[in-house]
């Protein structure tokens, strides 16, 4: 898969993972696992890259004695989120095109 295209997609998964309410590394990794395998080296640039996109917001807690990022999605993630499910129908539809079978779609 190309490069851009599975970063813009993990980017849109983590944002979905934190969407309904904050969390923290390791529980988003959790709430993920079910749908694809996501490591610690993979998820924390992620988080960088949206915080900086200004997508998330950060905020340290204190948790068991240290300190515990937590990530909250911003309206502007909220509405990547959106913007990608606009995409998606694009993309289904250049699947579709794809994957045709010979003789489908013929030309009026």
């Amino acid at each position: 898969m190309d490069i851009q295209l599975k970063r813009g997609l993990l980017d849109v998964c983590v944002l979905a993972a934190i969407k309904d309410q904050e969390s923290y590394g390791y529980q988003i990794i959790k709430d993920m696992k079910p749908f694809l395998e996501l490591s610690e080296s993979t998820l924390y640039p992620i988080l960088r890259r949206l915080e900086n996109a200004k997508l998330l917001t950060v905020r340290s807690a204190p948790h068991n004695g240290r300190l515990r990022k937590y990530y909250r999605i911003t309206p502007l993630g909220l509405e990547r989120i959106q913007d990608f499910k606009q995409e998606w129908k694009e993309i289904m539809s250049i699947y579709q095109f794809v994957t045709r079978e010979e003789g489908e779609y013929e030309q009026v």
